[in-house]
């Protein structure tokens, strides 16, 4: 929320992820790592921030949460969960600054071509290696690694852009879902029921179901 004749907002926040690690062959406290990063830490700069904002009645919020903050994929729930946990936040934050005239708007990316894929496979290999789960992983590594050399991924100037507009827009959507796949995914997710979509899931990671 602008006031009239600003073009842009003198307050924003933009926060950020890192690079996924593994449900079922990782340790609680690399759970609890990922968590304090991708959740604790982007709410600590938050209220960081709240009182400036709210002092001076507008600003913009922006969380960067994930395609992965809707669907899910094996092997990837404590990642999921930080972003679906981001989402639920983002989404309380908003009601709750409102009467401020601050915005709080969440980028949803999709595949987007960074090093994220080739680090995430990385990841995955060394704390599946000895595991019960590393059939299931060396698909889901080979799944990423396909992806991250693909051409098919957006270039990460989609969501730079898509950040532009929400600090400049004078109403932000509450949501950009940008990047590829990223809208279909998060329609699909809406549409079909569990069972239709595990399927969905299970085809594009290459992880056997039995």
């Amino acid at each position: 929320m602008l006031p009239a004749g600003q073009s842009a907002p003198k307050s924003s926040l933009q926060t950020g992820s890192t690079p996924s690690r593994w449900t079922s062959p990782m340790t609680i406290d690399e759970g609890r790592r990922q968590f304090e990063v991708n959740v604790f830490g982007a709410m600590a700069l938050t209220r960081l921030v709240l009182p400036h904002m709210q002092k001076q009645k507008w600003g913009t919020i922006v969380n960067i949460t994930s395609m992965g903050g809707k669907i899910y994929t094996p092997l990837g729930g404590w990642y999921h969960g930080t972003k679906f946990a981001l989402e639920a936040l983002s989404d309380a934050l908003r009601l709750e600054v409102a009467p401020f005239g601050i915005d709080v708007v969440v980028i949803e990316p999709g595949g987007i071509a960074t090093e994220w894929g080739g680090i995430a496979a990385d990841n995955l290999d060394a704390v599946s290696k000895d595991s019960a789960y590393k059939r299931q992983a060396d698909a889901v590594s080979k799944s990423l690694r396909s992806e991250a050399n693909s051409n098919r991924n957006s270039p990460p100037s989609v969501v730079a852009d898509a950040i532009g507009k929400a600090v400049t827009a004078r109403h932000p959507k509450t949501r950009y879902a940008i990047g590829f796949g990223a809208k279909p995914l998060i329609a699909s997710r809406n549409i079909l029921t569990d069972r239709q979509f595990d399927p969905v899931i299970t085809r594009a990671t290459g992880v056997p179901r039995d």
